[in-house]
C-alpha cells in the first residue's frame, strides 16, 4: 500500500484529556468515539443481569469501520466518517475529513488501543499513546464534561464515574498491554511532535509484558 500519511493513536480512560490534547497538537484529528454503535444495534454488549448497555466495552464500538477510516486516510488523505451524538446514542450524519497533505494525523478515543495491533501490522502506525493521570482528576474532568454536554442523566453519570474511577488503573494496564505507551500530557505532545517531523518510530510504543492481566473491558456500570 502506498501511504500518504501515518496515524498516531491517542488512547486513555474517558476524561483523561485526549480530545483537548489532540486539538493542541495542531494535526488533523479523527474522533474514534464517532464509531460507536447505535443504541438499537442488537450486537451491543449488555451489563451483568441485562440491566442496560455496557458502553465501556469495546464491543459497543465499530472497530472494523474505524480501521477502514484510518486506512483510507493513510492511503488517500481523506475519508467519510460518522458523526455520533452520545446523548442520543446514534449516528446523526456523515462528515468528510481531509488531511490536506499532513504526514501524520491523530486518531483519539477510549477504544483506540483496540486497533493498535492491526494498524501496526498494516504499517500505518506512527505511534500509540495512552494518556494517564490521577483517577480522581480524570473522574472530575469526565463528570464536568459529560454534565456540560448533557451526555446522559446525572444518576447514570455518577454511577458510571464511580465505576470508572475505581477501574482506571486496569483500563490503563489493558491499553498498555494492547500496545500503547503510557504517558502524561507533556510527553504525549513531545512524541506527537517528533512523529510529525519524522523522528517517531512505531516500534517504540510496543510495551514490555505486563505483570498482571488486565480486564477485557471496564464493564459493570449501570445504565440509567
Amino acid at each position: 500500500m502506498s501511504l500518504r500519511s501515518r496515524v498516531i493513536l491517542l488512547a486513555g480512560p474517558s476524561g483523561s484529556g485526549k480530545s483537548s490534547l489532540a486539538a493542541r497538537s495542531g494535526l488533523p484529528v479523527l474522533v474514534l468515539d464517532d464509531f460507536y454503535k447505535d443504541g438499537d444495534d442488537p450486537t451491543l454488549p449488555r451489563l451483568p443481569g441485562g440491566t442496560g448497555t455496557d458502553w465501556d466495552a469495546p464491543e459497543s464500538w465499530h472497530a472494523d469501520a474505524a480501521v477502514a477510516a484510518v486506512t483510507a486516510l493513510c492511503a488517500r488523505g481523506a475519508a467519510e466518517t460518522p458523526v455520533y451524538d452520545i446523548a442520543a446514542s446514534a449516528a446523526t450524519g456523515r462528515a468528510r475529513l481531509e488531511l490536506d497533505g499532513a504526514p501524520v494525523f491523530v486518531a483519539e478515543g477510549i477504544f483506540a488501543a483496540e486497533i493498535a495491533g492491526r494498524l501496526r501490522d498494516l504499517g500505518l502506525l506512527a505511534d500509540a499513546l495512552c494518556l494517564r493521570g490521577r483517577p480522581t482528576t480524570t473522574a472530575r474532568r469526565r463528570f464536568v464534561r459529560d454534565l456540560r454536554e448533557g451526555r446522559k442523566s446525572v444518576p447514570f453519570l455518577i454511577r458510571r464515574g464511580w465505576h470508572l474511577m475505581r477501574a482506571e488503573r486496569g483500563i490503563v494496564a489493558r491499553q498498555v498491554a494492547l500496545g500503547c505507551h503510557p504517558c502524561g500530557r507533556d510527553e504525549a505532545l513531545a512524541r506527537i511532535a517528533a512523529a510529525a517531523v519524522g523522528r517517531g518510530r512505531a516500534s517504540v510504543c510496543v510495551p514490555e509484558p505486563v505483570r498482571e492481566a488486565a480486564p477485557a473491558a471496564a464493564s459493570g456500570c449501570v445504565e440509567a
